[in-house]
């Protein structure tokens, strides 16, 4: 094992971290001590661990900000008195809806900068505070414009927090359970889907529904940033950070506390540094705050960017958001209680929070590549059998009920892949000095359209009804076919070796490979 120095030189041609003491060693001889380091049986519930555990919980929180808007309006358009007080129609909703999603958009251009230049924490933070100010806003609203007002400047914090979270979580955990603890980041967005759905539908036993009943889960949706906003200045920020900062002894100390157990000897540790002063510039795009050129420059970039696309594409645009239009699907297939339809809202949430932790397990064992492919194959089949039970339902309870029956296996299959992946593979795909802004690019892309999904889906189902599902069977199925000619795998690397899968003439082929391409190239 090569020994590590503390002190760092800067090479200004090359512009990474350097060090004139470390024995440079093949890449196919890293990856192989890579591998037998990853084999060795690690205590998880170790100290050590526990902390590290903590520290990626704060970053959860952000999920969770994201995940309570999801559901909170869905459940806040059955209630009849909401509606009414602010003058929500049929023909404004989607709208007043899309107005969220158009705040993540704005929020995109400041999120990447924010975590790039100060750090990750330090986007967390500022991105929590905007989310306090719009849940203040719309909590207190009096009319239908200063709603809309709220709406707009809490999506622009959740973008801002939705950015810094996931950034942090992969920078800093462990590598073998990498995927798990990535993945889990997105499995949090439930933690916030189940409160808001079951407050709201517990509140719809209050007598008469008086305005604190909807006021509250509007007020509510603060508590996730007041949570991190009160805890983030605990948790320490990550150290491929401060290795891209030129802090290569700071980053030694973090890794040696959280993945070396408190042994500065530690193999893993060693091993990280290695990678990290190897690959992460001290010049790149990321200390410049303008430039997202870094994301379409080359080849190896372009592909990347590709993928992130195809995240947001086919992770966005697979079904009408049933978080916010369940009910609506609910009342299609003949489904009319107010009540009922809120117990089918708050119903989804705690299921696919379990089919996620579920899809956790896996994501490591089958890879990422193999979960995707199954995952769209049966939502584009459940979202066929929806349409079908959609069409023929008329005066037959039965068939609509199936209908409803199959949006839930629909959510079943999406969150056991899609939602731990949109998470991991994002954050894997993406280099260091891109990842911020590459992970704004993805919010931004995804809220583009998730604006369609939302403006379009109540107009279109009121006009040609269930023929509009039939967009989604071929979307599905298309997404399928693109994970399978050009997803690279992931599984089992370190984030800096996937670097260099991206430089092979054919990424898709090489990260299938048992042998790194760099590493046969430099044999």
């Amino acid at each position: 094992m090569s020994i590590l120095k503390e002190d760092i030189v800067r090479s200004e041609d090359a512009g990474v971290a350097q060090t004139p003491s470390l024995d440079k060693k093949p890449k196919t001889e890293t990856r192989r001590t890579y591998q037998s380091v990853l084999q060795e049986q690690v205590n998880p519930f170790r100290t050590s661990f526990l902390k590290l555990y903590g520290c990626l919980f704060i970053a959860y929180l952000c999920a969770a900000t994201n995940g309570y808007d999801a559901n909170t309006f869905g459940g806040l358009s059955a209630i009849g008195q909401f509606t009414s007080y602010f003058g929500i129609t049929s023909d404004n909703q989607g709208v007043v809806v899309a107005l969220y999603v158009v705040g993540n958009i704005a929020g995109c251009l400041i999120a990447g900068p924010c975590a790039d230049r100060y750090g990750r924490r330090f986007g967390m933070v500022i991105g929590s505070i905007i989310c306090i100010v719009g849940s203040v806003v719309q909590a207190t609203a009096r009319n239908l414009p200063t709603l809309m007002g709220g709406r707009f400047v809490l999506g622009m914090g959740a973008s801002v927090v939705g950015t810094a979270g996931p950034a942090y979580v992969v920078e800093m955990a462990y590598p073998k359970y990498r995927g798990v603890l990535t993945g889990a980041y997105q499995t949090c967005f439930f933690l916030g889907t189940i409160v808001s759905t079951w407050l709201e539908y517990g509140l719809n036993f209050v007598v008469g529904t008086p305005q604190w009943t909807w006021r509250l889960p509007l007020a509510l949706q603060a508590l996730p940033s007041v949570l991190v906003l009160s805890f983030v200045w605990l948790i320490p920020e990550t150290p491929r950070w401060y290795v891209g900062q030129g802090r290569a002894d700071r980053a030694k100390e973090i890794l040696v506390r959280y993945h070396g157990d408190g042994d500065p000897n530690s193999a893993i540790v060693a091993l990280e540094m290695e990678e990290m002063l190897d690959v992460i510039s001290l010049q790149g795009s990321d200390k410049r705050w303008w430039d997202f050129r870094d994301l379409f420059n080359s080849r190896s970039a372009r592909y990347r960017t590709f993928l992130v696309s195809c995240i947001a594409l086919f992770g966005q645009l697979d079904l009408p958001p049933t978080s916010y239009y369940f009910p609506l699907m609910a009342k299609t297939a003949g489904i009319t209680s107010e009540r009922t339809q809120l117990l089918l809202n708050a119903l989804q949430t705690p299921i696919m929070m379990a089919a996620a932790l579920s899809g956790l397990r896996w994501i490591d064992r089958l890879g990422r590549r193999k979960l995707l492919i199954a995952s769209s194959t049966g939502m584009s089949l459940s979202v066929a059998i929806i349409t079908a039970c959609t069409a023929h339902q008329a005066g037959k309870p039965v068939v609509g009920g199936a209908g409803i029956a199959f949006v839930y296996v629909f959510l079943v299959v999406f969150a056991f892949a899609w939602t731990p992946a949109q998470s991991v593979y994002p954050t894997e795909v993406l280099a260091f000095n891109i990842r911020a802004k590459g992970l704004a690019y993805l919010n931004l892309l995804s809220n583009i359209v998730n604006v369609f999904n939302t403006y379009v889906p109540p107009v279109a189902i009121a006009r040609v009804s269930w023929r509009f599902y039939i967009l989604y069977v071929v979307w599905d199925a298309l997404g399928a076919l693109v994970i399978y000619l050009t997803f690279v795998e992931t599984k089992g690397r370190n984030l800096e070796e996937i670097d260099y899968i991206f430089e092979a003439s054919n990424p898709k082929k090489a990260s299938l490979e048992t042998e790194s391409p760099e590493g046969k190239r430099r044999t």
